[in-house]
């Protein structure tokens, strides 16, 4: 479907990669890995075209069709929501353009027999393959499809999209990528506008997506559960693993555990070719045996060892001063803007020491009231903060929170009392500020920056109830994880605005579910909540068929069992593919396992691994892999008997 061979990209002298080379099949899911600033938005732009490569060739099959999804673009529409989604479909004009052009072409041709009047033929029997594939009354259908699962509402496909801040206009721009269903799609970070809700629909969509895919994203449930390959860019070249995220963090981290080993052994080789040198540098004869050491090392492949990010914010919350039992409590709290009701009637309690998780889809009103128990917005209502209350807040938009004509090291000198004073440049240096960065004025950090600053401000005022606003929206996976570390030590209460699956599970034992201008309550974490989800569409599918024609009620109860059905089908389908993955493992570890054996049956000619002991290390490695693997498979089988 496509080659990416040997390509280079260089900025201002500076090599940014070099020796990319991979090919890609028809359904493959890759994911894009790699520390920020390695080029993986390059590559993807130079794959698409955007860019020009240095060195290199991108191929792509004939007639096969690329979408391209950056992480921001200008966007500049007087249409509809619906008609510029529906604006996707413009190459079909210009395909049926063409057919008329070949139709008149062969029209006035009698060399039926030569070989250009062939060529006419093949073409036109491709565009109507083409044409065929999008029927034009089932177009339409398709793009409300998508724009549903994409967060619009019905009522929204008719206003202008203009009227739409930047993150929904983004949305029309996947969903047109989505509706043309390309052969190659590449994503870069697609879920970055995205509520929960839509983020799972994506998932599920792009499960079926016939096409490849090559995506960059933080979300790290997603990438495990859509793609089966990850390709790693880190210190200018490519690694290539044929597994999903988590799976290629754990096997690169043995690879790193084997290259420290070998890059250990050749040191300590050449010390020992450096030592004979030395010493026999100056004897006549030694003379032939020095030139032989030193033409050794000049011959020698250097073992280097793979640069991991290492820069990661270290840091953790420091202990919540005592309060009361009640947290916060809200009663009949009602929010507008002008004429627009955001919500109203809303009556919550949280208790000391809960972590609650506000989800939903953007616009119902999660950070709205975030601010408001953070004290940031006026409403009606009533809203009682407990005895001894100290609220923390971090807000989605940085700059609402953040002074940006002050530096940096101002920022933190402005609230820092006592003697943590002192330890202001410690501090920062723990969020990535170090040298010349802690006077950098506020106004020209980036989004990552921003937020690294505002955590940093959270820890020098100990607070006993933090209200965190999208706090992972800018952070990398590694640096996301020490975060949901440090907040699961947290002993105080929490509020926190997210919409990162992997990041909340675990972290959030109540989940506050805004929709309709309501605020539901959900006991459990985020993944119970998305179950519960799941349920109650069926659940609203029966009660709305039944409703509306009651003389159809055995045909809304079986819609709504074959929808049961069809979802029931997929996941033993998912189940099916992770034990087929499974089993593959466990083949391949048994083999691996004998071949060490075989190894271990003849000591005279493995005599040196063996008594370094290294076979031993790994026959042990494999041994705990291949044990774990039967493991997760056993559960598998389980889940499938279930069904």
């Amino acid at each position: 479907m496509i080659s990416v061979n040997n390509i280079k990209k260089e900025f201002g002298g500076s090599v940014l990669f070099s020796g990319i080379t991979f090919s890609l099949n028809k359904r493959e899911r890759v994911g894009l890995a790699g520390k920020n600033g390695t080029g993986k938005t390059t590559l993807l732009r130079i794959i698409s075209g955007q860019v020009e490569q240095d060195g290199g060739e991108v191929i792509l099959s004939d007639g096969d069709r690329l979408g391209y999804l950056p992480q921001e673009m200008k966007i500049k529409s007087d249409r509809s929501v619906l008609d510029e989604a529906l604006k996707a479909y413009y190459f079909l004009d210009e395909l049926k353009e063409k057919e008329q052009e070949l139709n008149q072409s062969l029209i006035h041709r009698t060399d039926y027999q030569s070989n250009s009047y062939s060529i006419l033929l093949i073409e036109l029997e491709n565009i109507h393959q083409q044409l065929n594939l999008y029927e034009p009354e089932k177009l339409r259908g398709l793009a409300e499809q998508v724009l549903t699962g994409l967060g619009f509402r019905r009522t929204d496909f008719d206003k202008p999209l203009k009227t739409f801040s930047y993150g929904w206009q983004m949305r029309v721009e996947l969903a047109k990528l989505l509706m043309i269903k390309p052969d190659l799609l590449l994503l870069d970070e697609p879920t970055n506008h995205l509520d929960i809700e839509s983020i799972q629909w994506l998932e599920d969509f792009l499960i079926g997506f016939p096409g490849s895919l090559i995506i960059v994203s933080h979300d790290r449930t997603l990438l495990d559960n859509i793609t089966n390959r990850t390709i790693e860019i880190n210190n200018g070249r490519m690694i290539d693993y044929k597994v999903s995220y988590s799976q290629y963090i754990q096997l690169r981290e043995e690879r790193i555990l084997h290259q420290q080993a070998a890059f250990a052994n050749q040191q300590k080789q050449i010390r020992e070719i450096e030592q004979f040198i030395e010493r026999f540098r100056y004897k006549a004869t030694k003379a032939r045996q020095v030139q032989s050491r030193i033409k050794q090392m000049e011959k020698m492949d250097r073992v280097a060892v793979d640069d991991l990010d290492k820069a990661l914010i270290r840091f953790s919350f420091p202990p919540a001063p005592h309060s009361g039992k009640v947290t916060v409590e809200g009663e009949n709290i009602k929010k507008k803007y002008g004429e627009k009701l955001v919500f109203g009637q809303i009556n919550i309690q949280i208790l000391r020491g809960e972590k609650v998780a506000f989800v939903g889809r953007n616009g119902e009103g999660k950070t709205t009231l975030a601010k408001i128990i953070a004290g940031q917005l006026d409403f009606q209502g009533q809203l009682k903060m407990g005895h001894q209350v100290i609220t923390g807040f971090f807000a989605q938009e940085q700059k609402e929170m953040l002074d940006l004509e002050k530096s940096v090291f101002e920022t933190l000198d402005d609230v820092a009392v006592g003697e943590i004073r002192t330890r202001l440049k410690s501090i920062l240096g723990a969020f990535l500020f170090r040298g010349e960065d802690i006077d950098k004025k506020v106004k020209v950090l980036s989004g990552g920056e921003k937020s690294r600053l505002s955590l940093a401000k959270l820890l020098l005022q100990p607070t006993n109830f933090l209200i965190l606003d999208e706090p992972t929206n800018h952070l990398d996976i590694l640096s996301k994880d020490i975060l949901k570390n440090a907040l699961l030590q947290y002993d105080g209460t929490l509020i926190i605005v997210s919409h990162d699956r992997d990041f909340l599970q675990g972290l959030t034992s109540k989940v506050f579910e805004f929709r309709d201008g309501k605020v539901n309550e959900h006991l459990g974490d985020v993944f119970e909540y998305l179950e519960k989800r799941r349920l109650a569409n069926l659940k609203e599918l029966e009660i709305k068929e039944s409703e509306g024609n009651k003389v159809g009620d055995n045909i809304s109860a079986n819609k709504a069992k074959w929808e049961q059905k069809k979802i029931q089908e997929k996941e033993k389908r998912k189940l099916m593919n992770d034990i087929q993955k499974a089993e593959a493992l466990i083949t391949r570890l048994e083999g691996e396992i004998e071949e060490l054996n075989k190894r271990l049956a003849k000591p005279e000619k493995f005599a040196d691994e063996i008594k370094s002991g290294g076979i031993y290390k790994e026959h042990d490695r494999l041994s705990s892999y291949l044990s774990k693997t039967f493991s997760e498979w056993e559960t598998l089988q389980l889940k499938l008997e279930a069904y």
